[in-house]
């Protein structure tokens, strides 16, 4: 396979059929129509908002669009309960992954790695449950993202006026949830005086999902990874793009886009983009051209990429994420 080949959906080479194959990786099988059956309903966690329970992180679940049906879960480190108002930490906003067509704050992985996250950072962790493919293709979670910093702008929520600052704001997302962080954040960029009070210093990008019609060295060499192969790869994309798109739609591949005025403002506006990833990962080719191409633009860009690792590390093992953890207090705290 070369690096020309462009992307279509091609059936697995071995005798399982695709719905077969493609079920060991994501609970879905794929319908003749071109749209998909969830296989089976993921695990919830419900939300812990009661100060008496013995979780050291709260949580609660706050409507965004009934309409919609999303929603924020929001984080809280108990100990904010007796810390001065005086000292406010960041807030950040969280964009779970699931490749556009699957889960939510309240998957178990993601909800554990948000209160891990607050109870390390000692901050608010506003978790975004935004639409999902392909029932709603992109943008809608861009335009669900940007729904919830209104929202955030506005409110008068306790945990997010007494514990939060808002004015010292980070966008941070896993996978999917990179690709979408960093497209809200062009929008956010766009739109920063009708965003105040909330401002925004920067966003982290964690293992973002970018993709492109040209397979990647980093794609070939992993196109059979036992975490993201090359056809589960290429059946997200094509659930989840606009139909008729392409990979290389600026949703997908940002280094063909045309957003320079958008960075731009970002740039003008001082923040910075913390990009994670590591070499067990086939995106990581194209989370370092994503950086460099930050980088021309003459956006300042934090890399975080690891030896070895695979897609969504520290999602999947929470023995992981103290590295990440650790980057991500570092940056927040250079950026204020």
């Amino acid at each position: 396979m070369s690096n020309e080949e462009a992307t279509t959906i091609t059936p697995p080479s071995s005798s399982d059929s695709m719905n077969d194959k493609l079920s060991r990786y994501l609970p879905i099988s794929l319908n003749p129509d071109g749209s998909f059956t969830r296989l089976a309903e993921i695990p919830n966690t419900p939300a812990s908002p009661d100060p008496n329970s013995p979780s050291p992180v709260l949580s609660k679940d706050i409507p965004l669009n009934p309409h919609n049906q999303t929603f924020l879960r929001l984080f809280l480190p108990r100990h904010s309960l007796r810390r001065s108002a005086a000292a406010k930490p960041p807030l950040i906003v969280y964009v779970h992954g699931g490749g556009f067509i699957l889960s939510s704050p309240a998957n178990p992985s993601f909800h554990n790695f948000c209160s891990e996250m607050a109870a390390y950072l000692g901050a608010v962790v506003a978790s975004v449950k935004y639409r999902l493919a392909p029932e709603h293709r992109l943008p809608a979670a861009y335009d669900d993202t940007m729904d919830a910093l209104y929202w955030i702008r506005a409110s008068e929520d306790e945990w997010l006026r007494e514990f939060a600052d808002i004015t010292n704001c980070f966008l941070m997302g896993t996978s999917a949830g990179g690709n979408i962080v960093y497209h809200a954040g062009l929008r956010a960029a766009a739109e920063a005086d009708d965003l105040l009070p909330l401002k925004i210093g920067g966003l982290v990008l964690h293992h973002p999902g970018f993709g492109g019609s040209k397979r990647t060295g980093s794609e070939i060499r992993l196109a059979d990874d036992q975490m993201l192969p090359e056809f589960v790869l290429d059946v997200v994309w094509k659930l989840s793009l606009p139909i008729g798109a392409d990979r290389d739609h600026e949703y997908c591949n940002p280094t063909v886009g045309s957003e320079s005025a958008a960075l731009d403002k970002m740039k003008l506006l001082g923040w910075k983009v913390m990009v994670t990833g590591c070499d067990g990962d086939p995106l990581l080719d194209r989370q370092m051209e994503f950086a460099k191409m930050l980088e021309k633009k003459g956006v300042e860009v934090v890399r975080q990429f690891d030896e070895g690792g695979y897609h969504g590390l520290e999602i999947i093992d929470p023995t992981k994420t103290t590295p990440l953890f650790a980057g991500l207090k570092e940056f927040t705290t250079i950026s204020q």
